[in-house]
Order: structure tokens, then C-alpha cells, then sequence
């Protein structure tokens, strides 16, 4: 098997870490060799996190080149515009329709862009959700990261039932049936 590579991209505090600890179960349960890389801004102030989730064979490195991510997940629409120039040809962009400013925006230094999606459809295979607005129809917020990874699970080579499973022995006990639930939201997309 080929080395697949998968990115998850988003803001500080939208559990982009939780859901890199599931893919790398996933993975590890399928029995490939797993690497897995975080790159940190300024995490905890909103700041830019990046998560490299490489798997396979005999993986080297941790890191995804540009031009090679068979699945890049977004959980904010600037993100997703930020990191899209590493999808290869044929890769999938999930894309959380979400609008977090970033600190430049914030105060006034810099213009949020407009069309941001509508322009990455024009170059790549987007597949996009208001993950947050499915995650409120399930009464927890703090889901819409999971509802993200069920869309994007259509597009790895691991099993439904596998998938709970891991979330099940990743994500804190009391939280399991909702991030269940939530993965099967976005799954069905």
C-alpha cells in the first residue's frame, strides 16, 4: 500500500488534536505504520494548528509535503484556503464552513476574505458542512469536530464499525454516545 496522507487543519481549541489521537488509532488498529506531527501556533490565543497524520506500509516521515494530502480537513474556512496548495490532484477538501478571525482581523490590521470556499471549489474536490449548526441539532457544540472526521471517513480505507470503536476508547467516557452520534452525522453527508 501506497503511504497515505491525511491533514487536519483548524484554530486553537477546535479539537484538532483529539481528532488526529483518533485518526492515528484508526490507523494503528488497521495495522499500518503511523506517524503523526502537530505544528502549533499560538494554539491556546486562536492561532493556526496543523496535525500531519501519515500512514502505511513503512512510513519514514512524519511530515506531509506540499502537493501530497489525499484528505485535507479544514475546521474554518481560512484554514482551509491557508493549507489547500498541499491537497495532491485527486485529494479531498473537508471543509467546516465556519468564520473564526484571526488576530490581524480581530483588530482591525486586516480584511477577513470573501468567497473563500467558492474559490477553492474552482481548483479541488471540496466537500463542505456547517458542522457547528449539525452539532447544535445534537445539543453539544464541542462536537462539530467529530461530525468533520465523519464526513471525511468516507474518503479512508477504514470501516464504519472501526471508527466508533476507536472514538469510543479515545474521546472522554462521558462524552462517547454524543461523539458517536456525531460521527454518524457527518458520515451520513
Amino acid at each position: 500500500m501506497e503511504t497515505k496522507n491525511i491533514m487536519i487543519v483548524g484554530v486553537g481549541g477546535q479539537g484538532t488534536l483529539l481528532t488526529s489521537r483518533i485518526l492515528g488509532g484508526i490507523t494503528i488498529k488497521a495495522g499500518y505504520d503511523v506517524k503523526l506531527s502537530e505544528v502549533h501556533g499560538m494554539a491556546q490565543r486562536g492561532g493556526s494548528v496543523v496535525t500531519f497524520v501519515r500512514y502505511g506500509e513503512k512510513v519514514n516521515e512524519p511530515i506531509v509535503e506540499e502537493g501530497q494530502a489525499d484528505v485535507l480537513i479544514a475546521f474554518e474556512r481560512l484554514e482551509a484556503l491557508r493549507y489547500a496548495h498541499f491537497l495532491k490532484k485527486d485529494g479531498v477538501l473537508v471543509v467546516n464552513d465556519q468564520r473564526i478571525d484571526p488576530m490581524p482581523v480581530v483588530i482591525g490590521a486586516a480584511k477577513y476574505p470573501e468567497g473563500i470556499i467558492e474559490g477553492l471549489e474552482k481548483k479541488y474536490k471540496v466537500l463542505k458542512v456547517n458542522a457547528m449548526e449539525e452539532a447544535l441539532k445534537l445539543g453539544n457544540s464541542r462536537t462539530f469536530n467529530i461530525i468533520v472526521l465523519g464526513m471525511a471517513a468516507k474518503h479512508m480505507d477504514f470501516k464504519k464499525e472501526d471508527w466508533l470503536e476507536v472514538i469510543e476508547n479515545t474521546v472522554p467516557p462521558k462524552t462517547i454516545d454524543i461523539n458517536k452520534q456525531a460521527f454518524e452525522v457527518g458520515y451520513s453527508l
